[in-house]
Formats: structure tokens, sequence, C-alpha cells
């Protein structure tokens, strides 16, 4: 009788270590899926960035050279449309892509080109604060690091050296908003041209206090007048079937006669917006380029990214960083659980049985 419950005990012993032994196999697979999809793939993605060279001519090569992050409709959810599940999960990403970027490549200046709120046009005074303080929490920075936004469309509503443009208030319709926009923008104008021409000593500038002379870089949230996205290439452009889909003026661009009055006033040399969700280079009017900056957030797009630019005060160069494609995340979750599952069986020895029924069925069909 000792025996038998000496034996039994011994076996009862070595299945609660199989079990064990099983639970701490389980646990180490998901915390190494976790920290793979959830921290790591972050920095192993964005390590691959650097920032563009910016080419300056020999005796400007004392100019002081500044890195600028220029990212795009973040679509932050509110509490009418926005699943909890979904805002986790996307505002997460945000965030740890933030972040990482952050740490690694140390900008000096962060653009964020309008609709950072999903929606800010529908929220009450109480959802907009909630709103802003999550903003704040994702997009944390350092004190050394500037971040200045840009309105969008879904931040204020549909109505319509830097320059930041609400392009939203440029409807033209003599509406308070858009007039004061507009009448900023001729300040500015007046501003830029008193500065090109300060060695001709205008009269009409006698008493401006003269801005750097330089040609500025205009960013806005809608993208100038085009027709459509046709002309526009890349992993990250829009999906072929929508690139001949004509834009609407004032709702998918800017209208024809805002573009050309901005071009007109500013002459940016370079020009950075967002609102498509999709990437897209437009050369306008005398070879002004126009870059659309991508979605940061997986809610539009599977393979956002940001743009990373050196900019001095008469040159500049841009470079892409893409974020993780969260595909990549997906497919590593389902071949995580799998392995999971197929550990599962091969503990129970339940893994073997269709093997060996699968083996049987080949023999009997040789046999006959």
């Amino acid at each position: 009788m000792a025996l038998i419950r000496l034996g039994f005990g011994r076996q009862h012993l070595c299945l609660l270590r199989r079990r064990s032994l099983l639970l701490l196999k389980l646990i180490a697979v998901v915390f190494a899926v976790l920290l793979f999809c959830e921290f790591l793939i972050y920095y192993l993605v964005i390590f691959r960035c650097d920032w563009p060279e910016v080419k300056t001519p020999a005796h400007n090569s004392g100019q002081e050279t500044l890195k600028a992050m220029f990212l795009a409709d973040t679509h932050l959810l509110g509490e009418i449309r926005g699943h909890w599940l979904d805002k986790l999960r996307r505002e997460w990403q945000m965030e740890r892509a933030f972040q990482t970027a952050l740490w690694l490549l140390q900008p000096e200046v962060v653009f964020i080109l309008g609709d950072i709120f999903d929606e800010g046009k529908w929220s009450s005074p109480q959802a907009w604060a909630d709103d802003v303080e999550r903003f704040q929490k994702i997009f944390r920075h350092p004190r050394h690091v500037l971040l200045k936004v840009v309105a969008g469309n879904h931040d204020i509503g549909f109505h319509y050296h830097f320059v930041m443009v609400n392009s939203v208030a440029l409807e033209g319709d003599g509406c308070n908003l858009c007039s004061e926009a507009e009448a900023e923008i001729i300040e500015i104008s007046h501003k830029l041209n008193c500065s090109r021409e300060q060695e001709h000593h205008s009269s009409r500038c006698i008493d401006e206090q003269p801005l750097p002379a330089s040609a500025p870089v205009l960013l806005q949230h809608f993208p100038l007048y085009r027709r459509s996205d046709a002309n526009c290439s890349g992993d990250d452009a829009a999906p072929l079937e929508e690139r001949d889909i004509p834009f609407r003026e004032r709702y998918d661009a800017l209208s024809r006669e805002a573009s050309q009055k901005l071009l007109w006033w500013l002459r940016p040399r370079l020009v950075l917006s967002g609102h498509t969700h999709s990437a897209c280079e437009v050369l306008h009017g005398a070879g002004t380029m126009e870059i659309s900056v991508p979605s940061f957030s997986w809610r539009n797009r599977n393979n956002p990214s940001f743009i990373m630019g050196m900019l001095t005060p008469t040159e500049y160069a841009l470079a892409k960083c893409y974020l993780p494609y969260e595909n990549t995340v997906l497919a590593t979750y389902c071949v995580a659980v799998g392995f999971l599952a197929v550990l599962m069986l091969a503990h129970f020895k339940l893994l073997a049985s269709p093997l060996l029924f699968g083996w049987n069925l080949l023999r009997k069909l040789k046999t006959t």
C-alpha cells in the first residue's frame, strides 16, 4: 500500500511539474510577443530612419540647420464614434511611435498638420477637454522640443522660418474667421516682401521690422488645389482605384482661387499639407513643391509614416520614415496564437493523433 501511495505521489508531482512547465512556456511566449509587437518593433523600424543631408552652398556653410518632424491626421477618436478598443489600439500605436521617434531621432521641432481629433467639430466642452488631455499625454515631449499644431477641418469645423496657415479658414466667403485669416496672411505677405526688398529701401517698408530674407515653408492642413491624385505614386499613395477621383474644391483641397492667392502672397519654397491621408508630390506654378504627408495613424492606413526635414534659411532636404505596418503586427499575433495552440496540443498528446490518422490512411491507400 505504501508503494502504491508513493508511486501515485510521484506521478502527481510529475504531472504538476509538467503543467507548471507548460504554464511558464505560455507566459514566456505571450510576454515575448507582447514585448515585440507593442514596444520593440517601433525601435527596430524607426531606428532605420536617418536624417537627410541638406546641401548648402560653400559661402553659406555656417548656416544653422533645423531638424523638423512633420506628421498629419492623427484623428484621435472621441466619445461619439470612438469604440474603446479602437481608441486603445490606435492611440497606443501613435504614442509608442511618437515617443520612440523622439527618443531615437531627437528632432528640434514637431509640426502636426491638422486633424488632431476626429470629432472636434461635434465635441461638448467636457469631451473636448478630455480629448485635449489625451492628446497631451500621447504627444508629450521634452521642454526643448517645440510642438506646433495646424488646425484641420475635424478640429474646428468645416467652415471655412514657417508660415502656418489655417487653411480651413480660406473659404473666401467673408466669414469672421476667414476675414481674419486672410488679413493675417496679407500682413505676413507684406512683411516678407519688405524683407525681400529691404536692399531697395522701399518706402512701403520704412516702419516694418525686417524678417529673414528667405522664402518661407508653408504648412497647412488642406492641400493646394489639384485635380486629383492621378499623378501620385509610391507605396503610401492613394489606392489605384481612388487616384482618378476628382478632388472637390473646399472639401478635398483648397479652391483654385485660395491656392493661387497663397502662392502669390507668400511665394513659398516648399509646401507641406495633410488631409488626404496619402502621400503625394505636386509641382505648382513656378516650381513650388508640395508634399502631402500621409496619416500617422493605423486607423487611416496600414503603412503610416512621417516626414523628416533638415532646413536652413535657404535650403531643405526631406526624408520619409515609415512606422510599423499594422498587418505585420497582426500577422505576428496570429503566428503566436498558432504556436501556442500547437504547444498545448503537444503537451496533452493530442497533436500526434491526426498525424497518426493521416499515416494510417496513406498506408491503406497504398495497399489498395
